[in-house]
């Protein structure tokens, strides 16, 4: 298991104390400090089921200047954006050994992703 942790983040640092608690010792990935590369991102997005637009927190994207359509063209540039402005990716992000992966905002998925 990994997460995608911002611990400035108090909704990332909730989701890490709940997986810790429960007994689970994922692997950090502090993004900030070791961002994703735009490849790393198409796999996680992947995992997840979202497209980009879709995982881009909309205050960090304004601020970023990210201002693309949010359509299947504009995939990859998005991806791109992201990866190189990794504020603006949502967070937490849960990737889960059986492949499957989740952002873990709000309680219900967190407990979800905990067992």
């Amino acid at each position: 298991m990994e997460i995608w942790h911002n611990p400035s983040c108090s909704k990332s640092r909730t989701a890490l104390a709940a997986l810790e608690a429960a007994g689970h010792a994922p692997t950090v990935r502090r993004y900030l400090d070791d961002p994703p590369t735009a490849l790393e991102l198409l796999e996680v997005l992947d995992r997840l089921g979202l497209e980009p637009w879709q995982l881009a927190r909309a205050k960090e994207t304004r601020e970023a200047g990210i201002d693309r359509p949010r359509e299947p063209d504009q995939r990859q540039a998005w991806i791109d954006a992201l990866a190189a402005n990794p504020r603006a990716i949502e967070r937490p992000i849960v990737l889960t050994d059986d492949g499957a992966g989740t952002v873990a905002r709000d309680p219900e998925t967190l407990a979800q992703v905990v067992g």
